[in-house]
């Protein structure tokens, strides 16, 4: 992981639930610089309830609390007592959200790996990714070599790899 995305300290580890959405604790430990300090951040950041754990696809994983409310209105995620009501206020399209959250963290991807980390059915994932394609915030194609099917990537995802791919046969050549 680029040393500019790792989380080095409360703050920086609850932004990164804020951009990349629900991660395990070993997935943050991961992203964490130093990542022993994480077994102090996440007890302190969760009393003061800026993160949660919550069920989903059958594993505990962290979200900022400010998403409570859209993990539970699309993925059925019951959020813990005594969050402030804004953070449990109805978004537009919170399965969109997920989907497009998904799509700006990911390279290219189907439907059903982005399904199976949300732990729902594909439907409600492709619909979600049928509405970003129609807007032009997900590409769909077949991106990667040897790519079964079609697979979906969000624009400026999709034009910062053909930058570094571009980049990598100049320095090639």
């Amino acid at each position: 992981l680029e040393a500019e995305r790792r989380a080095r300290g409360p703050d920086g580890l609850h932004d990164l639930l804020l951009r990349l959405g629900d991660l395990s604790s070993a997935e943050i430990w991961e992203r964490a610089d130093p990542a022993q300090a994480v077994k102090t951040w996440i007890p302190a950041l969760e009393a003061e309830r800026r993160i949660v754990s919550v069920p989903i696809a059958g594993e505990t994983r962290w979200i900022a609390a400010e998403d409570a409310g859209r993990y539970r209105d699309a993925l059925g995620v019951p959020p813990p007592p005594g969050l402030p009501e804004a953070f449990l206020e109805r978004v537009a399209d919170p399965v969109g959200d997920l989907v497009l959250r998904y799509a700006r963290t990911h390279g290219p991807f189907r439907a059903d790996e982005a399904a199976r980390r949300l732990g729902i059915g594909p439907a409600p994932v492709e619909a979600a990714l049928h509405k970003l394609a129609e807007s032009g915030r997900v590409l769909e194609g077949e991106f990667r070599p040897g790519g079964s099917g079609r697979e979906c990537c969000e624009a400026e995802v999709l034009r910062a790899l053909r930058q570094r791919s571009l980049a990598r046969l100049r320095r090639e050549v």
